[in-house]
Formats: C-alpha cells, sequence, structure tokens
C-alpha cells in the first residue's frame, strides 16, 4: 500500500516506520521537522519525506501533499503534542489540544474538498477517553468522562469520524506505550537502574498499557484487515497496579523498589496532567479477543524492553 504517515517520527514512529517499510509498503512521511533531526534509525532512501507543519491550515494545499494524497491507499494519524512532559498550563493545554483537533480537522477538509477516498484511514486517541478512575473497568463500550483529556479525545474522534463516506476509519485508544528508548518507561528506567525506583503516588492506580511492538502490530494489522472498522482500545490483555508495575520493573532490572514519588511532587511538575498519572484507569479491550499479542503480560513485556 502507498501510505501517508503523519506524526510517525517519534516514538512510535521509531519501530513503526520500520515495520511497515519491512512489509513492503511504499511510505510517504510528512513532518514539520527537518529530515535530520527525525528519530528515525533507517536508510532514508527508503521512504519518502516531505517537511511541511500541518497545523497550519495553508499548508494542506501544499501541492506535493495533494499529489500524495490523491494516490495514497492509507493515511496513519498519530499527530498531537505530548500528554505528559510538561505542566499543563493554559496555553500548553492549548497547543496539546490544537495538536491534535485542528490537524485532524484539516485533514478531512482537504480530503473532502479534493474528493480523496483513501481505502483506510487510521486515527490515533488515547484511554484518556474514559476519563480517571481508582475502581470502574472500562471497554470500547464504555462511556467517555468528563475531564480535559476525556473531552479531547472524545472531540479528536468526533472530528476524525468526519472522514470520507468511503473510507475505512480505525481509532485506536492508545494506552500507556512501553520500551526502553522512550515513553513512560523509558523516563523510570534511569531511576530504577540506579537503585531509586518505586512505584508513583500511592501505587494503587491502574496501569492500562501495551508494548510498542503489539501497537505497530495492530496499527499494520488494521490497514489490510477489514474487520478492523470503529473503535479499538490498544492495550494489552492485564492491565496492573502501579505498585506492581514498579515491583516488577524493579525485577527485571534486580533492582531495589523501595522509595516511592510522592503525588505532591508530580502535582508541582505536571500541575492538572498529575491526575491522569495518579489515578489512572482500568481498561481492557473487547473487541481485540482475536489478536495474537507478543507481550500479553508485563513481566515479558518488562524483561524484552529492558535486556534488548
Amino acid at each position: 500500500m502507498r501510505l501517508l504517515l503523519l506524526g510517525c517520527t517519534g516514538f512510535v514512529g521509531k519501530e513503526l516506520v520500520p515495520t511497515l517499510i519491512n512489509e513492503n509498503h511504499e511510505i510517504y512521511i510528512v513532518s514539520r521537522k527537518p529530515i535530520n533531526q527525525l528519530k528515525l534509525d533507517l536508510d532514508f532512501n527508503k521512504f519518502k519525506f516531505f517537511q511541511i507543519d500541518l497545523s497550519k491550515e495553508q499548508n494542506w494545499n501544499n501541492e506535493n501533499l495533494l499529489n500524495i494524497l490523491r494516490e495514497t491507499d492509507g493515511i496513519i494519524n498519530l499527530i498531537g503534542e505530548p500528554i505528559a512532559e510538561k505542566k499543563w498550563t493554559y496555553s500548553h493545554k492549548q497547543e496539546i489540544e490544537n495538536s491534535r483537533i485542528n490537524t485532524t480537522q484539516f485533514m478531512m477538509k482537504t480530503l473532502k474538498n479534493f474528493k480523496v477516498n483513501p481505502k483506510v484511514i487510521i486515527n490515533g486517541s488515547a484511554i484518556g477517553y474514559y476519563g480517571t478512575s481508582l475502581s470502574d473497568e472500562f471497554t470500547e463500550k464504555s462511556i467517555g468522562g468528563k475531564d480535559f483529556l476525556a473531552n479531547l479525545c472524545k472531540r479528536w474522534e468526533e472530528v476524525a469520524a468526519e472522514k470520507p463516506f468511503f473510507s475505512r476509519l480505525v481509532i485506536f485508544r492508545i494506552g500507556i506505550v512501553l520500551e526502553a528508548d522512550g515513553g513512560a518507561l523509558g523516563k523510570m528506567l534511569p531511576v530504577f537502574k540506579i537503585g531509586l525506583g518505586g512505584p508513583i503516588g500511592d501505587g494503587m492506580q491502574w496501569m492500562s498499557w501495551i508494548h510498542r511492538s503489539d501497537l505497530c502490530a495492530l496499527i499494520s494489522n488494521a490497514l489490510v484487515d477489514k474487520k478492523y472498522s470503529g473503535v479499538f482500545n490498544a492495550v494489552a490483555p492485564k492491565p496492573v497496579l502501579m505498585k506492581d508495575f514498579s515491583q516488577t520493573l524493579g525485577k527485571c532490572l534486580n533492582r531495589p523498589n523501595l522509595l516511592p514519588v510522592p503525588g505532591a511532587v508530580l502535582k508541582i511538575l505536571l500541575g492538572d496532567g498529575a491526575k491522569v498519572v495518579l489515578e489512572g484507569q482500568k481498561v481492557i479491550s473487547s473487541k481485540l479477543k482475536n489478536f495474537n499479542f507478543k507481550y500479553p503480560l508485563l513481566e515479558k513485556a518488562l524483561y524484552a524492553s529492558t535486556k534488548n
């Protein structure tokens, strides 16, 4: 397939792009960053790259981009500012929101205006859709939450649903993505390796996770398998409590798990965004029962990530 990739040059893209190339897809990557700043450890001759800032509506009229859109079979849209890397000030919350809502809205508007109907559109979302809870369990049928992140995901999905009529839409509500070279695990590893690791907060919040390899496999499957349509929770089958996650990580590294990170410290660092980490949510998928997870269990996922 000829694929247009948006927001696929960071942590997930490190594995997703090579996966798609190895499956003989023809890859077109669009990023606002220059090619020499990409985190992709690849031969640049294996994909085509265009530096375009898609957060600006006028740039969707770029002739190179329009030519790609007219010929594309599928679009993977994972564009969005990181959720938990900065304090949630008013301006940063606007940045988080605009990077997802506006860009996706511009994309759908362009597809309709130029009568482009890709076979499939895969759009990102997050399990933050459900809000946070210390006790409830959520599936794809659960209603959305009411906090900032839940409302953001709802709006993002609503905009994505304004797709061209003949395109198949797949929305992945993605959990915490695990791999050692980035994401939440990448931030925790240095602390644990020097023996200063421990759970965040009281450790009783749920963590719904997925190994990056399984997420990439899901996306790859959804491109070609028409059974994938609508919303899917991209999470491993068994969520865990934060205290168990911390204990398992310490065990994999043969390091102690003694020093919890107080919730008050996280609130200072992330503001309202700390709620996502301190309260979490228990999310499972009722629609991925036939997917063969490479890493269905946390210990296996962490061991693979930390021993590479």
